[in-house]
């Protein structure tokens, strides 16, 4: 194991509360594939952004008898987008069954792990509350009588459709995945991974940015001020939430204890 990569291994495991357990090669190598698959998410969510504002911005230059081309070249972008977060989270359970394959000796989960112990319903809540209110702004604009706000509204609720059936398989993955441990500490270690992958898979940043991208029609309208509010009110829930509920490593150790 490189010195960086058991550093940052230390560094994770006190900061979950293991500071007794050991960095193995097979936690490094795990948390190794989950940086990368989060700076790959990232740069994928900016490189969407700015294939949406450019494409934008190429669709105020043709002819603007139709919104459609435009609003199709978007929707492309978002099925790209989605498949791509899928093939990260594939990559990801992938990285863990060859490291479990490798194990002399594996512990599996004394309990099962539902969504209500892994994610937790305040999580829950939230990622429902925030599909609701994009769906909701939605399908409020389509009667206005604005082609391309309502064919932007359109494909808003498509990919929203496409982005909550991406998380649900995702979440799927995440519990069903057989535990990849050798021992106790390596074993909550496990469960902790899963509750970070959890968290991090229901963080809204696409759901946010549908109805921003999407919504805009022939003048600004208060669709436009409803779009940056959801923005701003579902930050601050999702803070409120981050500090008042249970921490990382707590929820793991919970979930192991549930019976």
């Amino acid at each position: 194991m490189r010195q960086s990569d058991h550093t940052e291994t230390r560094r994770w495991l006190d900061r979950h509360g293991l500071a007794g357990a050991e960095p193995t090669p097979l936690l490094a190598t795990r948390l190794a594939v989950r940086r990368r698959a989060k700076l790959a998410d990232s740069v994928l969510l900016a490189a969407f952004l700015m294939g949406a504002a450019l494409t934008r911005t190429l669709g105020l230059f043709i002819d603007g008898t139709s919104s459609w081309p435009p609003l199709l070249m978007l929707a492309a972008l978002v099925v790209g987008l989605l498949v791509a977060q899928w093939l990260l989270g594939w990559w990801v359970r992938r990285a863990d069954r060859r490291a479990g394959a490798r194990l002399s000796r594996r512990v599996a989960h004394p309990v099962e792990l539902g969504w209500p112990a892994v994610l937790g319903r305040p999580y829950a809540a939230f990622t429902v509350a925030t599909f609701a209110g994009a769906s909701l702004l939605a399908v409020s604009v389509l009667p206005i009588s604005d082609p391309v706000l309502r064919s932007g509204a359109i494909v808003v609720l498509i990919s929203l459709a496409g982005a909550a059936a991406s998380i649900l398989m995702q979440m799927r993955q995440v519990l069903a995945s057989p535990a990849v441990a050798e021992d106790e500490a390596s074993l909550t270690a496990d469960v902790i991974m899963r509750v970070e992958d959890a968290r991090a898979l229901v963080t809204p940043s696409l759901v946010w940015s549908l109805p921003a991208i999407f919504l805009y029609g022939a003048s600004l309208g208060w669709w436009n001020a409803v779009s940056l509010a959801l923005v701003v009110v579902g930050a601050i829930a999702l803070g409120l939430i981050q500090l008042r509920t249970t921490g990382v490593g707590a929820a793991a150790r919970r979930a192991l204890a549930t019976r």
